[in-house]
């Protein structure tokens, strides 16, 4: 860690710029199998929000690979450090008052923790993309199980890289019947969470 360096106090701080949005900042941080519909749910998320008057940003981890992360592989070390840097990213957004939308595969659960950790209170919601290997290998929306189980991508999370499921999530999003629920209804589900902790209004 840096030597001689001191924190810059503001003279707005994070009470003063809840108040200007009329919400509270707050992480929702997405984990799942890829092709579980992380990406899916945030943008419905987002798009909800926009229609209540909420400002939301989406930290999407492909997104970010292409620009703060473009440095990090695959690797465990690689993996850790994309999580803790966008789980510092993510607790600026959520001092600037905005719900953040956090939508990463995040498999390990020492990872997430370390997020929560940083926040405050409890202003970290984890919702966990409960949904099977098997239906997210038959989505594939991006063609990656495919690969993987030709042995063209190594440590992929769920084939030869494991998963740590929550063990204490704030939201668990189940598939039904073998098919993931609607965008909506699953952004619906976490409003009706936000609204109920107070998130979506500031008092």
């Amino acid at each position: 860690m840096s030597t001689n360096i001191f924190w810059q106090e503001s003279p707005i701080g994070k009470t003063e710029r809840q108040k200007l949005l009329n919400q509270k900042g707050c992480v929702v941080w997405i984990t799942g199998l890829s092709g579980s519909g992380k990406s899916t749910l945030a943008c419905s998320l987002s798009r909800e929000l926009y229609t209540r008057g909420k400002l939301s940003y989406i930290l999407d981890g492909d997104n970010l690979r292409h620009g703060l992360n473009k440095d990090l592989g695959f690797k465990a070390e690689d993996r850790v450090e994309n999580i803790r840097r966008v789980g510092e990213v993510a607790k600026l957004f959520a001092d600037a008052g905005l719900i953040c939308i956090a939508s990463l595969i995040s498999p390990y659960r020492k990872d997430r923790d370390a997020c929560r950790e940083m926040m405050q209170g409890s202003s970290f919601i984890e919702v966990y993309m409960n949904m099977s290997l098997q239906l997210c290998e038959a989505r594939d929306p991006k063609g990656l199980y495919k690969l993987a189980r030709a042995g063209k991508i190594k440590g992929f999370t769920g084939i030869d890289d494991p998963y740590e499921s929550p063990l204490n999530c704030e939201i668990e999003l189940k598939e039904k019947e073998g098919e993931c629920p609607s965008p909506v209804a699953m952004a619906e589900e976490v409003i009706a969470y936000l609204e109920d902790k107070g998130f979506l209004q500031n008092q």
